[in-house]
């Protein structure tokens, strides 16, 4: 037997397709909208599963809040940018892509002690950006979510088998292990 379970995060974010294109033949709008800086109420729905139960459960759902605390802490009210994509150095014009901070979970953020004599605004601004390098597109955010969530729940002995992200709640990818 397999047990599943999953539970749901929200978390809302701002992110810009810039390598969107699309094919006019099924477009009905040729308006690249994705390339604009955009938000989403976004929403992640982590599925677990395991071969055996311990004490009756696949794992106890607290264990899956050390994931929403990466959303609130890191995602939540963000900026997500591609370190490649091209407005980088507009949107962030203090910072080459080498003096940014890196994090083990795959994202970079601004040193802010680099623009500690700035205007409080300007500090406000650059700690709103999250850099990834990919492109944040709802399938690309999905496969991050997974393998951070694989690399966690590992040490339970407890298998990731899924994520689903919701950027809004007509637009819906999936990613399986």
């Amino acid at each position: 037997m397999t047990w599943k379970i999953s539970k749901a995060f929200d978390f809302c974010y701002g992110h810009r397709v810039w390598s969107q294109e699309l094919n006019p033949e099924f477009s009905l709008d040729p308006c690249l909208k994705c390339r604009h800086l955009h938000g989403h109420q976004g929403k992640v729905i982590l599925y677990v599963e395991s071969n055996k139960l311990k004490d009756g459960m696949v794992t106890d759902f607290n264990h899956l809040n050390w994931f929403k605390a990466f959303l609130d802490d890191v995602l939540d009210h963000k900026f997500i940018i591609d370190i490649n994509d091209p407005l980088f150095e507009t949107l962030l014009p203090h910072y080459k892509k080498d003096e940014l901070l890196s994090f083990e979970e795959g994202y970079k953020l601004p040193d802010l002690t680099k623009i500690k004599d700035e205007p409080k605004h300007i500090l406000e601004m650059y700690e709103s950006f999250v850099i990834v390098d990919f492109t944040p597109t709802s399938e690309n955010l999905s496969t991050w979510f997974l393998q951070l969530a694989q690399k966690k729940m590992e040490k339970l002995g407890v298998k990731v088998s899924s994520i689903e992200f919701a950027e809004s709640p007509k637009s819906v990818s999936q990613v399986y292990a």
